[in-house]
Parts: structure tokens; C-alpha cells; sequence
């Protein structure tokens, strides 16, 4: 029975719901002319979410095996592939058929011995060479092993995920550890954040030039590419750098590397307990907040406030939850990815101004990035 207080919104959509779960219904959607398009949607969106896994595991094959690089200067027929990636014949065209299903590779006719031939997907394609991405998806390994029992790291039951290990910095005593780490232990996540650092900084920098600021502070910034990227866009820019002292170590000799030493300085502390470097005025926290919970997150934010002075520039980017058209990759991934890690939460737009402005901020704004899904932006003034 219904009950009287529902809405009228809440009706209707329980009508929907019970007519989806009716096999009946369901097998009468799939025949009839005008709702079978929807129904076998629906369908391949329900076997998607059963069978995501294993085509992970078909693009994670395909990178272990250095299949795109392989096709990047042209199509290879299924023998020679088969030799390239030490495969038998059979093991060779059981992966191509799962990459080609899922358009990471296309097939392209047939060799002279009427073997398959195989080029680059649409999907494929962009992987070639494409360092951040690349890089995740070797990554996901140790993720996947923390999601084996979901319900077990919902519930903080199960062993330490291998994530909260490979972030030290997000584990509990890291205010009072930082200085401890050695470069070994923060290396392996350095490393990984600084391949994906490139196509967030363009996406920045595209939506938000810096060409009218004079010094610049990047906190939680790394290895230093997203500076790197900064200093090709604004030469005249002074550049600071403040981060874990072993990170800072390896940003310094990027710096030195990339020929901007002179005007861009490492500094090494913890956000969390250390007072940041004054005199900027803009600072950057650039896929930084995400990784930490409320209290932390507004402690970073205070840190910033501090070493800035009335009139200067926040620049705030990260994946955001609610972003339209990517949901799942805010809410799901980043969602049981910072699960994984120990600390954090995918924050809405909202949710993120308001503990701009409650560090002593105003003026908080969105601007629009080119490809959302990556990266959101807000700028924010200090009051």
C-alpha cells in the first residue's frame, strides 16, 4: 500500500521502479517497436556495470603489453602482434577481439597469409604516448586490490588498503611525520601525480592565464610540473613551491632540470602544521583538498589565507562531485579511490566555496575548463 504522504514525485517514480523490476513489462519493452531501443540500452547499461572489471583488465593487458606503442606507426597483422607481445596465436586474438569490442583497437582487413590485421581505436588512439593516463591505469592495480571487498573497506573492517601506504601523507600522524619521509617513501606517488600534472596545468592555465600576477605559490605542488608548465606560460612569473621536504627535494631538482632555478624555489614543510612561505599574490592548490577530510581540508585552506595578503588570488582545481556529464567519475571513482587512500572525499562546487569562505575568502567563482571531467576550477579572493 502507498502511503498518503508521499509526494506526488515520489509516486510516479515508484510506479517506474516497479514497472522496470516486472520481467513481464521488461520482455514486452524489449518487443515492442517504439521501446526496444531504450530496453536493450538499458540493458548493455546494466551488463556495463557487471562486466566494467574485466574490460579494465582488457585496457590493463593491452598497456602491460605496450599494444598501443605497437600500433602507433600503423596497423600489424595478428601474427606478428602475436610475436610482438609474446602470445600464442589464440591468446593474441582472444585480447585483440576484447580490445576491438570495446574500440581500443580496430581491425583492418586481412595480411597476405588472411590473418586479421589490427590498427588503433578510437579509444586507443589518444593512449598513445599519453603519459598520465598510462600511468593510472598501471596504478589501478594496487585499487583494485582495495576494492576486492568493497563492503569490507565501507566498513573499516577489513586489512589497511595498499593505497593508505603508497599516500603517507594521508595517514594520521602525518602533521608530526612529515619531516621523516624519507625521498624512497614519497617517490612511487611523486612520480605518479607529476605524469598526470601536464593536461590538469593546460586545462588551468587555459581557463585562468597568470600573466598578470608576480609570484605564484603552489602548495601541496609536488614534483613540480604543474610550476614547470606555469613557468612556459609566464616567464616573468616568481615561482614558490611548498611541500613535504623530501618532495620538495625532487622539485628542486626539476627546477634545475627545466632551467627555472633561478626563479622558482623549492621549500620543503607540512601544510598542516608549518607556516607557508609569504609575499605571493596568487596560490594554487591543485588536486590537493580532495585528499583530505573537512578539518584538514579548511586547516589547509586557513594555511593559505595566512601567508597571503588582502586582494591576492586563490586558484582552487580538482575533480568535483555533481559535475555534470562525469557523476560517476566524481562520485564513484573518486569516491572509493580517497576511500582507498584513508582520507578525503569528492567535494561538490558548493560544498568547496563554502570552505573557501569560511578560510577567510570571497568572491569564490567557477570557470569553465575545457574538459570538466579532469579538472574544475574556482578562483577565490583573499578579504
Amino acid at each position: 500500500m502507498i502511503s498518503a504522504s508521499l509526494s506526488w514525485s515520489d509516486r510516479l517514480l515508484g510506479w517506474r521502479d516497479r514497472l522496470l523490476a516486472n520481467p513481464a513489462f521488461l520482455r514486452a519493452a524489449s518487443g515492442f517497436v517504439l521501446t526496444r531501443p531504450i530496453a536493450h540500452k538499458r540493458a548493455r547499461e546494466v551488463f556495463d556495470l557487471v562486466a566494467g572489471f574485466v574490460y579494465s583488465q582488457v585496457l590493463a593487458a593491452c598497456v602491460k603489453l605496450d599494444l598501443f606503442t605497437k600500433l602507433a606507426n600503423g596497423p600489424q597483422s595478428l601474427s606478428v602482434l602475436a610475436q610482438q607481445m609474446d602470445l600464442t596465436l589464440e591468446a593474441a586474438e582472444r585480447l585483440l577481439a576484447a580490445a576491438q569490442s570495446i574500440k581500443l583497437v580496430e581491425k583492418r582487413g586481412l595480411d597476405a597469409d588472411g590473418k586479421p590485421r589490427y590498427g588503433l581505436g578510437v579509444l586507443g588512439a589518444p593512449l598513445v604516448g599519453n603519459e598520465a593516463v598510462l600511468a593510472m591505469i598501471k596504478h589501478h592495480a594496487t585499487l583494485y586490490n582495495d576494492l576486492a571487498d568493497p563492503v569490507a573497506l565501507l566498513r573499516g573492517d577489513g586489512p589497511p588498503p595498499e593505497l593508505s601506504g603508497y599516500y603517507p601523507y594521508t595517514a594520521d600522524n602525518a602533521p608530526t611525520k612529515a619531516a621523516e619521509l624519507s625521498p624512497e617513501k614519497v617517490a612511487s606517488y611523486s612520480q605518479l601525480m607529476a605524469a598526470s600534472q601536464p593536461l590538469v596545468a593546460t586545462e588551468i592555465l587555459d581557463a585562468f592565464p597568470l600573466t598578470r600576477f608576480r609570484s605564484l605559490l603552489d602548495v601541496g605542488g609536488g614534483e613540480g610540473r604543474f610550476l614547470t608548465s606555469v613557468a612556459a606560460r609566464a616567464p616573468h612569473l616568481k615561482l614558490t613551491l611548498f611541500d613535504l621536504p623530501a618532495v620538495a627535494e625532487r622539485a628542486r631538482a626539476r627546477f634545475a632540470v627545466a632551467g627555472i632555478a633561478d626563479r622558482a624555489q623549492a621549500v620543503g614543510g607540512n601544510f598542516l602544521a608549518d607556516t607557508l612561505p609569504t609575499g605571493a599574490d596568487i596560490a594554487s592548490l591543485v588536486r590537493v583538498i580532495h585528499d583530505h577530510d573537512d578539518e584538514r581540508a579548511l586547516t589547509i585552506l586557513k594555511s593559505v589565507r595566512r601567508a597571503l595578503p588582502v586582494g591576492a588570488t586563490l586558484i582552487l582545481a580538482e575533480p568535483m562531485s555533481g559535475t555534470r556529464g562525469a557523476e560517476a567519475m566524481g562520485d564513484a571513482y573518486f569516491g572509493f579511490y580517497l576511500l582507498a587512500m584513508g582520507r578525503g572525499r569528492p567535494r561538490t562546487k558548493e560544498e568547496l566555496s563554502a570552505l573557501i569562505e569560511a578560510a577567510g575568502f570571497g568572491g569564490v567563482r567557477l570557470l569553465p575548463t575545457r574538459i570538466p571531467l579532469q579538472v574544475r576550477l574556482l578562483v577565490a579572493q583573499a578579504k
